[in-house]
């Protein structure tokens, strides 16, 4: 997926180019540990309702609140108005309307429209979250993690090309870089801490979207999980992780590797602008 961003964007969307509107003000992030305190709930809803992939750890039909966490540690929330539905410039792509919200962050967040082209509609069993959820969270969160999407206050929807950029059509599969032990390892602290200080409760960690996303199974995300455990950072049963007091004590840990992110991001997009 790549983001069509700023004198890109009309590439994607004849209506947007053609509506006149000019760009919202890019706003600076405040320092996301002097903000943490002020962060609240975030519900990440297809259409009220989100289900997990599994169709496990969220409930079936249950209203699910999920922190998906980036590799490079910024927390996001996702808010999809499902389903997809048929271009309206009469390009040969489908739309789905977003919201990428940086939790912790005072209100920065990237409205999306994620354009999906031809070649991967042709892939997709359906169009409805079920289907397509993994793949459009874990090809936001990548571009966020390569820093194409700028979180601002106020803004127009950015349109993503929902392409087949990841996606592995030898081995019919999505492909979001394979991500070692280690990795998923600190992605999974980072999970867990997150998911209990923006939300709270035991954090399920059978997600088949970050099992995509770090392109590991959920068999083997339990397995780094277990060494978690073993250091004596949390409690897991049945694949739901209780993070022990140790754990949320490395907040300034955490918190440090969100604020240099979040710095490198718009540093990037600060450049792009001259």
């Amino acid at each position: 997926m790549t983001i069509a961003w700023g004198k890109k964007r009309g590439k994607w969307d004849k209506a947007v180019q053609e509506s006149g509107e000019q760009p919202a003000a890019e706003v600076a992030a405040p320092g996301l540990r002097e903000t943490l305190s002020k962060a609240v709930e975030y519900l990440v809803a297809a259409e009220g309702v989100l289900l997990d992939m599994t169709g496990e750890g969220q409930g079936n039909g249950a209203t699910a609140k999920t922190v998906y966490v980036t590799l490079s540690g910024l927390p996001l929330t996702i808010a999809l108005e499902w389903p997809f539905h048929p271009s309206t410039s009469g390009a040969d792509f489908w739309v789905l309307h977003g919201d990428v919200r940086l939790e912790g962050a005072e209100g920065l967040h990237a409205p999306v429209s994620v354009n999906m082209s031809a070649t991967v509609r042709e892939v997709m069993p359906t169009l409805e979250a079920k289907d397509a959820l993994g793949p459009v969270v874990n090809a936001l969160r990548k571009e966020v993690d390569n820093r194409q999407i700028e979180f601002v206050k106020s803004g127009k929807l950015v349109p993503v090309n929902f392409s087949s950029r990841h996606y592995d059509f030898k081995r019919g599969q999505w492909m979001f870089g394979k991500a070692s032990d280690e990795t998923i390892a600190t992605f999974l602290e980072r999970k867990i801490f997150w998911q209990t200080r923006l939300v709270g409760g035991d954090v399920w960690l059978g997600d088949a979207t970050d099992a995509q996303y770090l392109q590991a199974t959920t068999d083997h995300l339990a397995e780094v999980a277990n060494g978690l455990v073993g250091r004596g950072w949390i409690r897991m049963e049945r694949r739901y992780a209780t993070a022990l007091p140790v754990l949320m004590q490395r907040a300034a840990e955490f918190e440090a590797a969100a604020e240099t992110a979040l710095a490198e991001l718009e540093k990037k997009h600060a450049f792009e602008r001259g």
